[in-house]
């Protein structure tokens, strides 16, 4: 499954195979990085998690931003919490990359798949937990915010929606530019149309992130799945809808 997850920066891609088995660890994954030099592309080195185990699913997501890339392993089991959940950090220098930390959730628990999305915007990680319980809303979903300081990242804050239901499925995708972050949650019900879909819009001032916005789309229908992938970039905002008629 190499090429189920994608991310460029500059002369830098990285590439996901979330069921690539490592020694005896079936489906513990590994991420490649290329680069490019004179319009050719090399595999520079290949990723894997200092931790993995069977079925971790470690490169379900990938993001890099320069000299730093974040992996997602959204089936890690933590502690005694299955499928939990977890994003590795790997920074490059001289070439080299080196894991550089494992990032959990404060209040991670079985079946969260924290790590089913991630982005990264220079200092900054955002991770989505799609199916993460909030209260009694089973699946509802949220994402947490990572912050790179002294070379060690901190969890800055949890983001969830503030009409967020059971099922909305928020974290499924982000992405994060600055100081914005884009949260999509394709399952959410709008109206009486169910998996219309919506996608939320997050800012920072002062280090606390507040919600700017809930987006959908002006001719959304039942099932359209608006939300389902996001890309922010400055000002732009884009939100995939796949199963759009």
């Amino acid at each position: 499954y190499f090429g189920y997850s994608v991310s460029i920066s500059g002369d830098t891609i990285a590439v996901g195979s979330y069921n690539d088995d490592i020694s005896s660890n079936s489906d513990q994954g590994s991420a490649y990085v290329f680069v490019r030099s004179s319009n050719t592309w090399t595999q520079q080195q290949k990723l894997t998690a200092s931790d993995g185990a069977s079925s971790d699913y470690f490169g379900s997501s990938v993001f890099v931003s320069i000299d730093t890339v974040v992996v997602g392993a959204y089936y890690d089991d933590n502690g005694s919490n299955s499928d939990q959940g977890s994003a590795y950090v790997f920074v490059r220098s001289s070439n080299t990359w080196t894991q550089q930390q494992k990032l959990t959730a404060l209040d991670g628990a079985s079946s969260d798949y924290f790590g089913s999305s991630v982005s990264i915007s220079i200092d900054t990680i955002v991770v989505g937990a799609y199916r993460d319980a909030i209260g009694s809303n089973s699946y509802q979903g949220s994402a947490y915010v990572f912050v790179r300081s002294n070379n060690t990242w901190t969890q800055q804050q949890k983001i969830t929606a503030f009409d967020g239901t059971y099922g909305d499925y928020f974290g499924y995708s982000v992405s994060i530019s600055g100081d914005t972050i884009a949260v999509g949650a394709y399952r959410d019900t709008i109206s009486s149309n169910s998996y219309q879909g919506s996608a939320y819009v997050f800012v920072r001032s002062n280090n606390t992130w507040t919600q700017q916005q809930q987006i959908t789309a002006s001719d959304g229908a039942s099932s359209d799945y608006f939300g389902y992938s996001v890309s922010i970039s400055g000002d732009s905002l884009a939100i995939g809808a796949y199963s759009d008629n």
